[in-house]
């Protein structure tokens, strides 16, 4: 099945949102092993949308739309779809009745045009909005299948996950199932992973390897066929640990883990608790740990130490340390890392300082950066990384280290990291 993601809506091509719905329907169709090969974006001008589902018939089996499915004028999708399927737009009590709740329990008067979300096409099957108004649907003509999608992401997705990947794999396969799962790397470059399993991706049938790398980091999604879940996972653990044998040392976690996550189970389950004394990320470190539910069980505060006279005055850094070694140095990035343990009392003290640039700090040239780790009674530990990218890519590169080092340092000391 080959597939086309038509995006609705003229805030798209005024650059006012970004079209990231494209993005994750594709990630998510390509589980299926279904091909995009279009991505397109048009304008809530209806002259215009005919257009382009025409265009899309001519090259894709499936068509999704997002977007265009609210109560107002310029929300045209489904009108003209059905104008140009020859289908009536009906009404679908349920979704009506939810909408009419949703005002009464907001205490707003509900205008008419609001039961407008409320139409469905006729002889679709109706996706369930359980974080919105506007129902979704999937209506299938001839040889082609119509899938319509509201646009706010934080409905969209949801779903696209419960209500129309269900219907999609049941038309697509039939009784057969499609498992995928994802190997999450960090301190492995996208090049040298696939040297290390280009034999794999070259003789790849069942289960399939497909490599992806987003903000420095890596992963690999595998995804296997067969008749049963229990042998689709029999075929991807297969992989899976011959993956593992040959850079196992990067993997930090699996499918929905990040490396704040990873980090905040890995702590939790050893009972382990953190603070942390940050210059150049300025509380980003924190801020990056504190997005994870259940961080505060574990994170127990930290400092920004920001110049020179607040490292010593406040943090108790020894003026001579940054006098003889600077403050962007591996004994500065030890010393805070020792002094915010011993403040907060807490198992572990992560000390980060460096040049974000553009300008050179400290003596350092931009992109040096010093990461000090503190665990329990152990000596204090030290990496320096010297980036290349842009002051705030290098402050969240930075944080993204101090996990990824962090992480292994556990591993190293006995703790159970994977």
């Amino acid at each position: 099945m080959k597939a086309e993601i038509i995006a609705v809506g003229s805030e798209l091509l005024l650059g006012q949102i970004s079209n990231t719905n494209a993005r994750f329907i594709s990630s998510q169709l390509a589980e299926h092993g279904i091909d995009v090969y279009y991505h397109t974006v048009v304008g809530d001008n209806s002259k215009r949308l005919l257009e382009t589902i025409k265009l899309a018939e001519q090259r894709a089996d499936l068509i999704i739309f997002t977007g265009g499915l609210g109560p107002t004028k310029d929300d045209l999708t489904k009108e003209t779809i059905a104008n140009h399927l020859n289908k009536k737009l009906i009404m679908n009590e349920q979704a009506l009745e939810y909408i009419e709740e949703f005002f009464k329990k907001m205490n707003r008067e509900m205008t008419e045009n609001n039961k407008k979300q409320a139409l469905v096409l006729e002889g679709c099957t109706v996706l369930q909005n359980n974080h919105g108004m506007a129902p979704g649907m999937l209506l299938i003509v001839d040889k082609h299948s119509y899938m319509l999608l509201p646009g706010p992401p934080k409905e969209m997705e949801p779903m696209f996950q419960f209500e129309a990947k269900p219907l999609l794999q049941k038309m697509l396969n039939g009784e057969t199932i499609i498992l995928s799962h994802v190997m999450r790397f960090y301190g492995i470059g996208e090049a040298e992973l696939e040297t290390k399993v280009q034999d794999l991706l070259e003789n790849q049938l069942n289960p399939t390897l497909a490599p992806l790398a987003s903000d420095g980091e890596v992963t690999l999604r595998l995804t296997a066929k067969s008749n049963t879940e229990e042998e689709a996972w029999g075929k991807i653990e297969v992989l899976q640990n011959e993956i593992f044998n040959r850079v196992g040392k990067f993997v930090y976690g699996y499918n929905n883990d990040s490396l704040a996550s990873k980090l905040q189970e890995i702590l939790s389950e050893n009972h382990l608790t953190i603070s942390a004394a940050e210059s150049m990320t300025a509380g980003l470190f924190q801020s990056e740990l504190a997005s994870i539910p259940g961080m505060g069980a574990v994170l127990v505060g930290g400092m920004i130490t920001y110049t020179e006279d607040i490292k010593v005055e406040k943090l108790g850094v020894k003026k001579q340390v940054i006098t003889e070694y600077g403050v962007v140095s591996s004994e500065c990035a030890e010393a805070m890392a020792m002094r915010i343990k011993e403040k907060f009392g807490t198992n572990i003290g992560i000390g980060i300082t460096g040049a974000a640039g553009p300008d050179a700090h400290g003596g350092q040239p931009a992109g040096t950066v010093w990461i000090g780790i503190v665990l329990n009674d152990l000596a204090p530990v030290s990496y320096m990384l010297n980036l290349s990218g842009m002051r705030n890519t290098n402050r969240l590169r930075a944080v993204k280290f101090t996990i990824h080092y962090l992480i292994q340092l556990l591993s190293e000391q006995g703790y159970k990291t994977i």
